[in-house]
This record gives structure tokens, sequence and C-alpha cells, in this order.
């Protein structure tokens, strides 16, 4: 056997010693696309007793999105450039990709189960029985994902600092009130034409179909309104009930925005993986949740795992 080859099966038969048992998830979007990704992620690794390692290096050629959650009280560290190269030396060569098979065939110890969503698509359950050593790439926007673990989720989407004196104000006003938090999601959806093409964005009809729906079921409701175009949000926004609008954490602090409508009883939520994780933390199980039907404005796009039960579409 030429010397290449025993290089070849030296990695995938004898290079389980190089790395332990872990996941590792590529991170990619925004905060709610990164909380999906970890959630997802965080279901293998409890399950199986494994290391969670998040591989941020799609941030090195995205201008626009950062590692966010840093300011959260989640379980995981950084994959080195070592571990990616080692999850990714299989499959450096077609002669390598081949032995990895035989490898799996024969089910011995080593090799990655590499999961990637191509395109959004319904909950895969093969995603949450996965073992061995696992790198995840995609979105898995559902519930599905990490059902069996919400108390665990929540807990680690807890902020780790306490909120400043604004929050802390704005937190005793929601508190004191039948608060219900609405998002109004633009930005990008407005601004780039191929984000717009594929979300569109939620219009003002859906807003007053919405506030008419909690109006109905529950007395003296509070909005506390939510955007990352206030200046618009404020000059179109009209609503027959108390408005606040949020308005204070502007640039990285989104997360706060998220804790606080976490805080609210209930809520109206944008085609936005953000507000969805405000309503979704919230514990609360009578929580009212106002959703769009149209998440994106491709029909052809599955989005029947995308929002829990008892979610209201709109």
């Amino acid at each position: 056997m030429a010397p290449s080859s025993y290089w070849l099966l030296g990695c995938i038969f004898g290079h389980a010693s190089e790395v332990s048992e872990m996941v590792i998830v590529s991170l990619m979007g925004g905060l709610g696309n990164q909380m999906f990704q970890y959630a997802a992620a965080r279901q293998i690794t409890h399950r199986l007793g494994t290391t969670l390692k998040l591989d941020i290096t799609a941030y090195t050629s995205d201008p626009l999105r950062t590692y966010s959650l840093s300011p959260f009280n989640i379980q995981a560290q950084f994959a080195s450039a070592q571990e990616l190269a080692a999850m990714r030396r299989p499959y450096e060569s077609r002669m390598a990709w081949y032995l990895l098979r035989l490898n799996r065939l024969l089910k011995l110890p080593y090799g990655w189960t590499v999961l990637q969503e191509n395109h959004f698509r319904p909950f895969d359950s093969a995603t949450v029985r996965a073992s061995g050593n696992v790198y995840l790439k995609g979105y898995w926007q559902s519930e599905k994902y990490f059902a069996d673990i919400p108390d665990l989720i929540r807990r680690e989407f807890i902020l780790q600092n306490r909120p400043d004196s604004a929050n802390r104000e704005m937190a005793g006003r929601i508190a004191g009130a039948q608060a219900v938090s609405l998002h109004i999601r633009r930005g990008d959806y407005v601004s780039n034409p191929i984000i717009q093409g594929i979300h569109g964005v939620c219009d003002l009809a859906y807003y007053q179909a919405s506030v008419e729906r909690i109006g109905e079921k529950i007395a003296s409701p509070h909005f506390f309104v939510f955007s990352d175009d206030t200046t618009w949000t404020q000059a179109n926004l009209r609503l027959d009930y108390p408005t606040t609008f949020v308005t204070h954490n502007d640039g990285g602090n989104a997360h706060k925005d998220l804790r606080l409508m976490s805080l609210c009883r209930h809520h109206i939520i944008a085609n936005s993986s953000f507000s969805w994780w405000g309503a979704w933390l919230n514990p609360n199980p009578d929580k009212i949740v106002c959703a769009p039907a149209r998440w994106f404005n491709d029909p052809a796009l599955d989005t029947r795992d995308l929002l829990p039960p008892g979610w209201i579409r709109v």
C-alpha cells in the first residue's frame, strides 16, 4: 500500500485520539438565528453528555453580522482552527471520503456526522437523534429541535449582567401592566432587495388585526413596541390602546430588548426569528402569541413546524 494510503487510513481509523467527541455548530445570521442554531446543538450535547463548540468563522466574511451570544449564560466554547481542520480533513480528498464511508459502514468509533440544511425545511428528526462527533450547519428554526429541554434553554439564554437603570425602569413598567410586546422588523427586510424578496415585511393591516385579537381576549392591554426602525414605526403605527415605544436600546443592545420582550405577558411578533425568541422565552403557559400566517414571500416554503402549538397565525 502506498504511503499516502496509510496516511489516509490513519486519518480515518486512528484519528479518534486527536479529539474527544463533540458537537460543533456553525453560527450564521443575526441574534435570533444564532439562538436557534445554539439551541439545536445544545439538545444534542445535553442528550449525549458531550461538549458544544461554536464555529464563528462565517463572520469573517459577513460585514453586516457579528457573533452575538456572548451576553448570555450559554454553555459552549469556540471551536479551534485545529478542531475545525480535524472535522474537515476526511472530506478533503475523494479517497478519504470513501474511507470515511467505509468507516461508518463498519460502525467503527470515529467519524463526523455532518448535518446541513441547504434550504428552509420542516423539522428533521434525524438531527435530534445524531450521535458521535456532529457538525451542524443550518438554521434549525423549530422548537421541536429542543422541545425536550425548554427550561435548560431558557436558563442559558438569561443575560449574564444585571440590567442597567433604563432597562430596570422599563422592566418595572412592563411588570405593572397587561404588557404586550409588538415587534416591527424592517431594516434589511426593506433596504436589501434580495432579503426583501425572501421575507417581505408585515404590513400595518397584520398588526391592526393582531391588536384586535389581543383586545378581544384580555382587558386593558398596554402595547410595548420594539423595532429596528423606530422613526418609521412612531410615524405610522396608531393603536387605540396605551402604547410605549421602546427606543433606548440601540446599536449592539438587541439582547436587552429581547429580555424586555420576554417579560411581557403576551406578544405580537414579526416574521423574524428575533421576536420569535422574545415570545418563546416568556415561560407563561397562558400567553397569547400572534404571528404572521405568511412568514416568507415564497409560498412553497413549508413553515408548518416554525411556530409552536397554540400560537395564533394572523
